[in-house]
């Protein structure tokens, strides 16, 4: 057994048994989780692809859906800036860079920020507002490292600090994502990838916001005020592993489909199914096309699934300016009960 096989059977079981954790998850689990941002896709390829690209994501497009991927990248430098509008007018923004260090690997550094807007301040006393306005902050900055164990054979491992700050109070939390995808398996053009994400410790909001004055009324003394401090819980992180296979068939110098799909173990939320293709001319056009479900959500009593993701779609296309490739994608996401999100990205390979 050579020295890349092993090092991909030792992954194996790390991911195997951090699945573990995940697995043990039940329905009465469902939606206790918080970080629920970590959850929000990025990149308008994986998004056109259903969020299926787990076992053929690369370069910066990686980051997300499989950190593996970001070794795989063709060129030296990549980096690539993501913009999305989401559910309730919130808007998604996202920049990262990933550089090649030789033998070493490849390292990337990312954020992803959320802009809610101006959103008004009520109280018991001003409900209908004070004239005063917040604006919750929403951080997640993630460092990764990624290596080529052989030529087929890549993981990835991605350490992201997630901030969530509304007034004066926030909570700070550490989640990690594993992966490693494995091309070539069995037949040129099959991949395998499988990842482990958001695994880390709970999180707690905390701050002035939640010390608030109260009144002790007593019989045998007078009022006196008195400050006390709101306990709030803890919350889990929304971990999950997801499972994909991918196949790439070529026809002639210029033509190439590739097909795509997924598994999602989710601790938090109904497991969900994903698929997608995509067709590529002269590796210069691209469409794309994807779809998830999540077949054991639940239904509300008229049959309707409470799920509210469903089919997407979206092209791009690649150029090179003088010496410098510049990738431009466009996906729409299809979102229940919501406007639709729209997402573009630009890309620079060096």
């Amino acid at each position: 057994m050579n020295l890349a096989l092993k090092r991909s059977v030792w992954l194996a079981v790390v991911l195997a048994l951090c699945a573990l954790t995940v697995v043990a998850g039940n329905k009465n689990r469902i939606a206790t989780a918080g970080a629920q941002e970590l959850l929000i896709p990025v990149s308008a390829r994986g998004i056109a692809l259903g969020g299926s690209s787990v076992a053929s994501a690369y370069g910066t497009d990686a980051l997300f859906y499989n950190p593996a991927g970001v070794s795989r990248s063709a060129f030296g430098v990549d980096a690539m800036f993501t913009t999305m509008n989401y559910i309730g007018d919130i808007n998604v923004n996202y920049v990262a860079v990933a550089a090649k260090a030789g033998s070493i690997g490849s390292f990337a550094l990312s954020l992803k920020s959320l802009a809610f807007g101006d959103i008004p301040v009520t109280t018991v006393d001003f409900p209908d507002g004070t004239g005063q306005t917040y604006s919750p902050s929403y951080a997640t900055i993630g460092l990764t490292y990624s290596n080529m164990l052989s030529d087929r054979v890549s993981v990835g491992l991605t350490a992201s600090l997630v901030n969530e700050s509304i007034m004066s109070t926030s909570a700070t939390g550490v989640a990690f994502d594993i992966g490693v995808q494995y091309a070539g398996l069995a037949v040129p053009g099959l991949s395998l990838g499988v990842v482990v994400k958001n695994v880390g410790g709970q999180m707690k909001f905390d701050g002035a916001d939640l010390m608030h004055q109260g009144t002790i009324n007593d019989a045998t003394r007078n009022a006196n005020p008195n400050w006390y401090k709101v306990n709030v819980a803890a919350f889990d992180l929304p971990t999950s592993i997801e499972m994909g296979v991918s196949y790439q068939a070529k026809f002639g110098e210029k033509n190439a489909l590739t097909v795509l799909g997924n598994f999602q173990n989710n601790n938090y939320s109904d497991d969900e199914y994903k698929m997608g293709a995509e067709y590529a001319y002269n590796n210069m056009l691209f469409v794309r096309g994807g779809y998830s479900m999540a077949p054991q959500a639940a239904t509300d009593p008229t049959g309707e699934s409470s799920y509210i993701f469903g089919y997407s779609f979206g092209a791009g296309v690649n150029l090179d300016l003088s010496g410098v490739a510049v990738r431009v994608d466009y996906a729409y996401r299809y979102i229940k009960y919501f406007d639709a999100s729209n997402v573009f990205t630009i890309g620079l390979g060096f």
